[in-house]
């Protein structure tokens, strides 16, 4: 049973939406003005966010990071060029302010995200940058596609540090780029949301369909066509709010990854956090995560061995229930202890409370 998109459905439109977003145009990173003067207001970090509409786990750590300084007592805040957009998506009460109405200090620091490429040096001279990559294959991609995609990172005397958000991003940037700080700044989930459930979980199977929709339909064709699914509910969830992608997770026995050259892949870490047992592409950025007995990793495109070992998760949970319970307990304790916000409220405040000292 599917709810949703259809696979095949799934699988022409993001194909052509992948496609699309290959050849578009860089960002242009928003027009900020400066001043000279810095002693009217503390030091603020100004968090650059792009106006995208859709789900994006990359915007909620950005508003999620300027909460946390926020509740530390430093000054920050977000910045977007379209002042009436709200996300409702997720709940937040981020402070907000709208492009045209920044004026940076030098005693400011400007964190911008990777995507917007060598539009990065576009911004304020003489102010503090921050990149904020939480993408670095992605910004990999862009150094083959964009001409001076890489004069943030090498040309830049205004760059303070790389943030990222994986130990694998971290050595992808520091192999590009030898001699740059850069902090990786781990996640932090919200375990009033995502933890598991106090009953039992259903027969149901739950994946993303925004990553791989074709090898998607290729794995679960490949279930159908072994009856293994026959008892089995199978959720694609798109379009969903964070708390009702929590509250799918919660019932699911097994989430299905097909992550491609992550930045990190959180949708697979909420998973084992709602007591998921995880199955498929660590897309890089999960392999600090995708430890056995709750998670199993799958070689990268390999349809029939991601086929194979759902399979064997399904008869393991069918012939050791309680085994496999305990190993879902046991993955969202890993996920409790290793990736709480307490975590990530300690990497930040390392980073900005030097830059922000008044």
């Amino acid at each position: 049973m599917y709810h949703g998109l259809s696979i095949s459905d799934a699988a022409r439109h993001l194909v052509r939406k992948i496609s699309r977003s290959r050849h578009q145009a860089k960002i242009p990173v928003p027009k900020l003005a400066a001043t000279q003067d810095s002693t009217q207001r503390p030091p603020t970090a100004w968090f650059i966010c792009p106006d995208f509409e859709r789900p994006s786990g990359g915007i909620r750590k950005l508003y999620r990071s300027v909460d946390i300084l926020n509740d530390a007592g430093l000054q920050a805040a977000i910045v977007r060029e379209r002042a009436g957009l709200s996300f409702t998506w997720f709940e937040h009460q981020t402070r907000i302010v709208c492009s045209s109405r920044v004026v940076v200090s030098q005693r400011d620091v400007i964190v911008v995200p990777e995507i917007y490429g060598g539009s990065i040096r576009d911004l304020p001279r003489g102010v503090r940058q921050v990149i904020f990559n939480q993408g670095a294959y992605l910004m990999l991609d862009s150094f083959a596609r964009e001409p001076g995609a890489t004069a943030p990172y090498i040309d830049n005397p205004d760059l303070a540090a790389v943030l990222v958000v994986s130990k694998d991003s971290a050595a992808v940037v520091k192999y590009a780029f030898p001699g740059i700080p850069v902090h990786r700044v781990r996640q932090g989930l919200n375990q009033t949301l995502h933890h598991p459930p106090t009953g039992g979980k259903l027969r149901r199977i739950a994946y993303m369909p925004r990553r791989r929709a074709h090898e998607a339909a290729c794995v679960l064709e490949l279930l159908k066509l072994r009856g293994v699914l026959h008892d089995w509910e199978v959720i694609a969830i798109d379009q969903r709010t964070e708390a009702e992608v929590a509250d799918l997770l919660r019932t699911a026995q097994i989430f299905l990854s097909f992550s491609r050259l992550e930045g990190f892949g959180l949708p697979a870490l909420e998973a084992l956090a709602c007591g998921c047992l995880v199955i498929g592409y660590h897309g890089f950025g999960g392999r600090e995560f995708f430890r056995p007995p709750f998670a199993v990793a799958i070689e990268d495109g390999d349809v029939v061995a991601f086929a194979q070992a759902v399979e064997s998760v399904i008869g393991l949970i069918d012939s050791e229930p309680m085994n496999m319970t305990a190993a879902g307990a046991a993955g969202a304790s890993f996920v409790q202890e290793q990736y709480s916000l307490e975590a990530e409220r300690e990497d930040l405040l390392d980073v900005f409370v030097p830059l922000l000292k008044p």
